[in-house]
């Protein structure tokens, strides 16, 4: 495996040893409210603290951007691993089994390496530039659904900040006619990681961060997937909004989402 690869699986895993551990003393941990339905507990920042170490022990001179403790290193480099380092922290807190851990490496602004791991089914998405993308070491590919009728989508509901609620309702409303079905389990990082594998042909979603979908644009465009934002160009890390889904789906859910957009969301800031 590629080396650096190799880091973020061995930051990935170690993270997700501090995450299992807690699972049976949910009720124990100390949680803190960020912002309204945003929420961190210990075991997000003892994650964060495990992976940033590791990573900076392996490569002293990179940066790092986390989504607990910001930036941290050299901000001179050209290298940035970007990392949650417990992506479904809700769920987490619910004893939902549904959460990740997603680190990306940054390299001049592109995304280069991502690791998505479950550690509830240990199943371990990772992918690099040009190498394709695996699950548990076995190559994976985005399906190749062809349109809307049949097809699994995925989606994440704007929860924390609802002013995007009407618009959101109506791409649902237009995606939900002819798809097979619409899930919404909440983890952008495992969302798009099933993307790669096939388990979902599409998802889409509005006001990620960098962290929340960085390994899983990766891995679905490794994949042989389509990634973009909800207007259809690459600027889904600049908006937070992003459609994700095999070439021909990734169109037809586009041209659907498109016409619920509004300037608030075509231009912001997340």
């Amino acid at each position: 495996m590629d080396p650096m690869l190799t880091i973020a699986v061995r930051a990935a895993r170690a993270a997700g040893d501090i995450i299992t551990r807690s699972m049976d003393r949910v009720d124990l941990l100390s949680v803190t409210t960020k912002s309204r339905n945003d929420f961190v507990s210990d075991v997000d920042r003892q994650a964060e603290r495990e992976i940033v170490g590791i990573l900076q022990k392996a490569y002293p001179t990179h940066a790092v951007l986390g989504e607990e403790d910001g930036f941290q290193g050299n901000r001179e480099s050209e290298f940035i691993w970007v990392i949650d380092p417990l992506d479904g922290t809700t769920n987490f807190l619910h004893s939902f089994p549904q959460f990740a851990v997603s680190i990306a490496l940054f390299y001049r602004g592109k995304v280069e390496k991502g690791v998505v791991y479950d550690p509830v089914r240990q199943e371990l998405f990772t992918a690099a530039r040009g190498a394709g993308a695996s699950l548990n070491n076995r190559r994976i590919r985005v399906t190749k659904q062809k349109g809307l009728a049949g097809a699994l989508l995925g989606t994440g509901i704007p929860f924390k900040d609802q002013s995007y609620i009407d618009n959101y309702l109506g791409m649902l409303k237009s995606l939900l006619k002819d798809a097979a079905g619409i899930r919404r389990a909440g983890s952008a990082a495992l969302d798009l990681a099933y993307v790669a594998a096939g388990r979902f042909d599409g998802f889409w979603e509005i006001g990620l961060q960098k962290w929340d979908m960085a390994a899983g644009v990766l891995l679905v465009q490794e994949a042989g997937g389509i990634v973009t934002d909800l207007e259809g160009r690459d600027k889904f890390f600049e908006t937070g909004g992003v459609i994700a889904a095999s070439p021909k789906l990734h169109q037809a859910m586009q041209e659907l989402i498109e016409p619920h957009l509004s300037d608030q969301i075509r231009y912001r800031n997340p």
